[in-house]
């Protein structure tokens, strides 16, 4: 049985022998909910590549104690893959983030395409923008990652198509397109970005503003997913052939 993964604010400078003191929500559920009690071990995470597995040394209404046995680092995986999300509607969003963070995204970008049925503005954008990088912050728990991803504000084609020109590979999901994402080469290193449409499909405009950048428009194959699932199933082809899954 896999032991409860916490997120903390920082793990910087401990080492074994040390307690960390975890508080707030986050001990209220180690607590409360998953009742963790004196003497039983525990993962803690900062999400930045620092895991401490520990033992519970004291319990509060909001508050854990946890003395670190053993500090695993690891670096940060490489290459870095970034998904630029197109809005999907109603709850497909936190679905897209929830299995791009379990597969090992570094970053989710949401996109306001020219064809997104969902609009974030206001009030709206800024609990939608919660509501995703809480959907990440517990899928990287449950996937026990010692690094957590990024969740950016909203992004403007502009800002996506920056991003675009600054990877070491982009690609753009398109149904119709002739390049299959298999024949690409994946880089060893550096930033690699997706590019995930709406439901309703990309603008040739969109589509030509990336190709411009420097992306290739690919096909995944001859089935059509939605956006809550194609970029996942996208990630998961080119990790598969890198290092990081081998």
């Amino acid at each position: 049985m896999s032991l409860p993964v916490h997120l903390v604010p920082t793990l910087d400078g401990v080492a074994a022998g040390d307690t960390v003191a975890v508080e707030g929500d986050e001990a209220h559920h180690a607590v409360a909910v998953r009742r963790l009690r004196t003497g039983e071990q525990v993962v803690l995470t900062d999400g930045a590549g620092t895991s401490v597995l520990g033992t519970v040394v004291a319990t509060g209404k909001r508050l854990l104690e946890v003395v670190a046995d053993e500090v695993t680092r690891q670096p940060e995986p490489s290459p870095q893959v970034v998904v630029v999300q197109a809005l999907p509607k109603g709850e497909r969003g936190e679905l897209a983030v929830e299995v791009l963070t379990e597969v090992g995204v570094a970053t989710v970008v949401p996109w306001a395409a020219a064809r997104s049925v969902a609009v974030w503005k206001s009030e709206r954008a800024d609990k939608s923008l919660a509501r995703w990088r809480s959907t990440a912050r517990e899928a990287a728990k449950q996937a026990r990652r010692p690094w957590h991803p990024t969740v950016t504000p909203l992004a403007t084609t502009p800002d996506a198509v920056a991003l675009v020109a600054g990877a070491e590979l982009a690609v753009v999901l398109h149904e119709e397109a002739s390049v299959p994402l298999a024949s690409l080469d994946v880089p060893a290193s550096g930033r690699v970005v997706v590019v995930v449409g709406p439901e309703g499909g990309l603008t040739d405009a969109e589509v030509a503003a990336f190709s411009e950048a420097g992306a290739h428009v690919v096909r995944l194959g001859s089935e059509v997913l939605r956006t809550s699932t194609a970029g996942v199933a996208a990630v998961s082809a080119l990790l598969s052939r890198t290092d990081r899954w081998s």
